[in-house]
């Protein structure tokens, strides 16, 4: 069963450019369909600007689509949004912790927020200060919280009223490793209890790690959907990335080169690095890497690896995620 379901969902925005400069129309999400299973975690991975966040705050009710239609858990998202945002959390790459609060006083304020009564509450904003191991540190502002405790109360907040959907907008974008570990571990905590999450990042290993299934968008659109497993498995083979030197035409010479060899199936080159799509790596590599050496050509670096979703990417789109991010 589904429960997000969209169906050319579409956002357009007019920007103004300057005094006298008009309006510009900007498509970031153009007709995009999704289906997002009951009780999974579903990645939705994307560069910076992709889309991702105006697809999420369409899907949560923050903006109104421009045109196509989506139901999240059974209610239309145009007809009932109200409906919706009664069984749906939503965590901000920002947050919405008030710093000046406790994290008890934030807890008890959003659960009365959300209609409970004040005993209801208190024993709710427990369960949480438990469940996220946040107890310690309660009774103190939050800004004095690190930038992991701070993230596990906006995990808290946009669970209060425990929706069945979770929607996580870069949860972990500037946390250090540790924290990052902490949360991934509640997100899979959360799905073990029944709570769809809806995850929104551009970190490949989070989505590689985290995600039953996953879809990734470029300039408003989905390029690849399913699961970490059958995306990479599209990708047959080694990958062997070279850094080569580029001097006096040796790129274009060395992807000549390359390019007429039986064993590369796929070459993708950029500034001086290549991706080489090849069977078998452990035998191919050094066969490469005499072939270079033979004609002159200077390698720099060198490296053998399993397809990841970045090759995906890069095989969609013609580039480098790592380097879209970047």
């Amino acid at each position: 069963m589904n429960i997000i379901e969209t169906n050319k969902l579409r956002k357009v925005f007019n920007v103004r450019q300057g005094k006298n400069g008009g309006d510009q129309t900007i498509e970031a999400v153009k007709g995009i369909d999704l289906q997002v299973r009951t009780g999974e975690i579903f990645g939705f991975l994307g560069p910076n600007g992709a889309g991702k966040t105006t697809t999420l705050r369409m899907l949560s009710t923050l903006i109104p689509p421009t045109d196509g239609q989506a139901t999240i858990a059974g209610h239309d998202l145009l007809r009932n949004p109200k409906q919706v945002r009664e069984v749906i959390g939503y965590v901000s790459q920002v947050g919405g912790v008030d710093v000046t609060a406790t994290g008890r006083e934030n807890l008890l304020l959003q659960a009365q927020l959300c209609g409970m009564a004040r005993h209801e509450a208190e024993q709710r904003t427990n369960e949480l200060l438990v469940a996220l191991d946040l107890t310690s540190f309660a009774d103190r502002v939050a800004k004095t919280y690190s930038g992991g405790q701070r993230r596990r109360l906006d995990l808290a907040l946009g669970m209060v009223h425990r929706p069945r959907l979770l929607f996580l907008d870069e949860p972990t974008t500037g946390l250090d490793p540790q924290s990052r570990a902490r949360l991934w571990d509640e997100v899979r905590r959360l799905r073990s209890e029944g709570t769809t999450i809806f995850l929104t990042t551009h970190y490949l290993e989070e989505a590689d790690i985290l995600a039953d299934r996953l879809a990734i968008m470029d300039h408003g659109e989905i390029v690849a959907e399913g699961t970490p497993k059958q995306l990479k498995q599209q990708i047959a083979g080694d990958v062997i990335s070279l850094g080569l030197e580029t001097q006096n035409g040796a790129a274009q010479h060395a992807h000549n080169l390359l390019n007429e060899q039986p064993y590369v199936r796929e070459i993708h080159p950029s500034d001086g690095l290549f991706q080489l799509y090849v069977e078998h790596g452990e035998e191919t590599l050094p066969a490469v890497l005499r072939l270079l050496d033979g004609a002159g050509l200077s390698v720099r670096t060198v490296s053998l690896s399993r397809p990841t979703l970045d090759d995906v990417f890069l095989r969609r789109t013609g580039r480098s995620l790592r380097e879209s991010i970047e």
